[in-house]
């Protein structure tokens, strides 16, 4: 037997055992401060970035030293964000936050990134307070686990869970996956509930009224709320239709993304709320969501819009769809001498949407009070080209669906 020293005895307390394996500097207060900045090893690669503490809970150990930390990557999008422990820390770059005279911790300026540039600086703050935290770590939905990305308020007794089981047919979701396995066995429907409003080889649309389909809704409220950051749950989800974009095998029907849209919007809105989900991002599902609400549109005989504001990205994704639908117009030679309002009831697009894309594209000029377009065969050709592809098609034939009408559905 190895004999113990004095020295040896008093190496081995929690702190010096932590300081041998995390080296925290003398003096380092524990635990962490929120609004401590450090940098903060990279998803288990030997890669740094600054992180801000954002959160702190005890972990498994008793002392100070076995707490973990919810930082976030400042490099990075709040999707980004997770849960650290010292070890993966280096400590030596720790900057503490700073107090005011009487004590209190000093409140950083909130500034929206570009890609919440429209959103208002105060409310966008406290969204972020409240959301800081994800929740629910991961889900199951069919043959798929996904990695979540923001927070969503799922019913409190959900909280301590950090996994979901989601049936891919009904959106019931569950702690455990016998749950799941025992209510799969009980239901027979393997698509959705609403119409299918549209089918194209292995792609179909179902039309869902929030009011009649209500608890599936808002399931998939719940579900979309994991990876969409700034979009608020749709608790009334009885005043929206929910168009889901499903994948049919022989197991059955599978959601691939979805859109909403209120039943009637006084501001002409065609979209309220769109995600694909992760295992579907691009593959050109994204596109077809946004072309098939225009269809819709077109259908309807109104001019429509996305619902405000646009984060960075989004306005990205219908800048790319704008820009392709009119240059396929203003490039077509049979078609010539159209105004803005020609354009715009060519594709339901609204106006203020059709000048910006326009002006990004440097073809549209002002002259005497109005607006001309100027564009060149070459110009458009070349922005056509950089617009990039349309995505998954939306064939407008495969269409077969009535617009929504108030007053018949108050006769059901």
């Amino acid at each position: 037997m190895t004999k113990r020293t004095k020295d040896a005895d008093v190496e081995d307390t929690p702190r010096r055992r932590a300081r041998n394996h995390v080296d925290i500097p003398p003096g380092t207060e524990l635990p962490l401060e929120l609004g401590t900045k450090v940098h903060c090893r990279w998803r288990g690669k030997d890669e740094f970035y600054q992180a801000k503490v954002i959160e702190r809970r005890p972990g498994r150990g008793k002392s100070d030293e076995d707490y973990e930390y919810y930082v976030h990557y400042e490099q990075f999008n709040r999707r980004m964000d997770s849960w650290v422990s010292l070890g993966e820390m280096d400590l030596s770059t720790l900057v503490v936050v700073e107090k005011t005279e009487d004590g209190k911790k000093k409140k950083d300026a909130h500034e929206p990134d570009a890609e919440h540039a429209e959103f208002d600086p105060k409310a966008l703050q406290e969204h972020e307070e409240f959301t800081k935290v994800r929740n629910i770590l991961q889900i199951e939905l069919g043959k798929h686990e996904m990695d979540t990305w923001y927070f969503s308020p799922f019913p409190p007794e959900y909280n301590d869970c950090q996994k979901l089981y989601f049936c891919e047919y009904t959106l019931q979701f569950f702690k455990r996956k016998e749950q799941l396995q025992r209510h799969l066995k009980k239901n027979e429907m393997r698509h959705p509930p609403g119409d299918e409003i549209y089918r194209k080889g292995k792609l179909s649309f179902f039309e869902i009224d929030g009011k009649k389909h209500k608890l599936f809704c808002q399931n998939l409220c719940y579900l979309a709320k994991l990876f969409l950051d700034h979009k608020t749950l749709y608790y009334d989800v009885d005043l929206f239709l929910f168009y889901v974009l499903m994948e049919c095998d022989e197991r059955g029907y599978h959601i691939v993304g979805y859109f909403s849209k209120e039943k009637c919007s006084e501001e002409g809105y065609n979209l309220a709320c769109i995600l694909t989900l992760p295992p579907y991002q691009r593959k050109g599902y994204g596109k077809l969501l946004i072309s098939f609400s225009y269809e819709l549109s077109k259908i309807e005989g109104k001019v429509g819009t996305p619902e405000r504001p646009l984060s960075d990205l989004g306005l990205v994704s219908y800048r790319g769809y704008w820009t392709r639908e009119l240059l396929k117009i203003l490039g077509d030679e049979s078609k010539q001498f159209l105004s803005i309002k020609d354009l715009s009831e060519m594709t339901m697009i609204k106006t203020e949407d059709i000048i910006s894309t326009l002006q990004h594209l440097g073809l549209l000029a002002y002259t005497k009070g109005a607006y001309v377009i100027c564009a060149s065969p070459e110009l458009i050709e070349k922005h056509f080209k950089a617009a990039g592809s349309g995505g998954v098609p939306c064939d407008p034939e495969a269409i077969i669906w009535s617009p929504y009408d108030p007053e018949r559905a108050r006769d059901l």
